[in-house]
């Protein structure tokens, strides 16, 4: 089972866990697979004909966000990358300027930490296939190779609807966001078929909305030493917790673990952070902020949490420190003790 399919369980084990609270309103449970990884609704409230409906539309947003945004296969990301390439201009797709508009945003308030136009930096460490092997890790000449073209998602130009870009490095990479970016539409689809006790779960990122019949959404955070609970998360109205994690995707090779998450101002993956749990309103954000706080690791992510707006964060460090900023702290109940507890200023 991939750490993706373990993390989705974990949470729904204890979603699920808490059913016997809900009796006097229906819970409709459905399990999808899109964006390479496990997708879980849960709809609290409605009867079985919405939910079907509910979960068939979602279905097929998912399917085609999926497509649009893939890194490596065939479609309009796809075609934009080519066209940088070869440094010509290009209407852009309907389905990628909003997501390309949110990720220029982000990048710049993370300091391009959060950076989706490193894409041929993730393509180079062999993280551009859906199943991989351990395998050698990139040259140390070949990666700074890349990072002496400076590629950003900074260098593409906007102009009413269409998409430029005068650096042939930048590649695209949704990766860090689409996941995110896809739950929130999610929500608004719920939203708008007047579905309000929800939870869209994507491998253990999520978004909630309303409760479990009065009843707050009970959400497991990963330990990333071994795969158990760290802490129990609860959250109610609306909000997105969302994790990034060096065990979500990493190959070893030689005794030594090399994960996904590529510093884009060394080319490497991210040293000091193990995993960086988040929680925001919006899915897009919280995806964006927990990928660029991993990267700016326990030295830098106060600093970055607050330029991008983040209110709760709790960074284990890869020594089994957690950080955090007392909010976050009150928040959340330890089911392991950590090495030690760092609390930051309030956020």
């Amino acid at each position: 089972m991939s750490t993706f399919a373990k993390t989705c369980l974990l949470v729904t084990a204890f979603l699920l866990g808490l059913a016997g609270c809900t009796r006097e309103l229906p819970s409709q449970y459905f399990r999808m697979l899109s964006f390479g990884t496990v997708m879980e609704l849960e709809i609290i409230g409605v009867d079985r004909e919405k939910a079907q409906q509910a979960y068939q539309a979602l279905q097929h947003d998912f399917q085609v966000m999926h497509k649009a945004w893939h890194a490596w296969d065939p479609g309009p990301v796809g075609r934009i990358n080519e066209y940088i390439r070869e440094g010509h201009t290009l209407a852009a797709p309907p389905s990628v300027l909003p997501l390309l508009r949110i990720s220029q945003k982000l990048a710049a308030q993370s300091d391009y930490l959060f950076d989706p136009g490193i894409g041929g930096l993730i393509e180079l460490w062999g993280f551009h296939q859906s199943e991989f092997k351990p395998h050698p890790p990139p040259d140390d000449k070949a990666i700074q190779a890349i990072l002496d073209k400076h590629p950003s998602i900074r260098d593409i130009r906007i102009d009413g609807f269409h998409l430029s870009c005068d650096n042939p490095a930048v590649q695209l990479d949704f990766g860090a966001i689409g996941k995110g970016y896809g739950v929130d539409r999610a929500i608004e689809r719920l939203k708008a078929m007047g579905i309000g006790n929800a939870i869209v779960n994507a491998g253990g990122d999520l978004r909630a909305i309303g409760s479990r019949a009065g009843n707050p959404w009970r959400i497991a955070i990963r330990d990333p030493d071994g795969g158990g609970i760290f802490a129990l998360l609860s959250v109610s109205g609306d909000e997105s917790v969302f994790t990034s994690g060096n065990y979500e995707r990493n190959f070893t090779w030689k005794g030594k673990l090399y994960h996904h998450i590529i510093d884009p101002r060394t080319g490497y993956p991210a040293k000091g952070a193990a995993s960086v749990t988040v929680i925001h309103s919006d899915a897009t954000t919280a995806d964006a902020a927990a990928t660029a706080l991993f990267v700016a690791g326990p030295k830098d992510w106060y600093r970055i949490a607050r330029q991008m707006g983040i209110k709760y964060v709790l960074l284990i460090d890869t020594e089994g420190r957690a950080y955090m900023n007392p909010a976050m702290r009150e928040r959340i109940k330890l089911q392991k003790q950590p090495k030690a507890i760092i609390l930051s200023e309030p956020l």
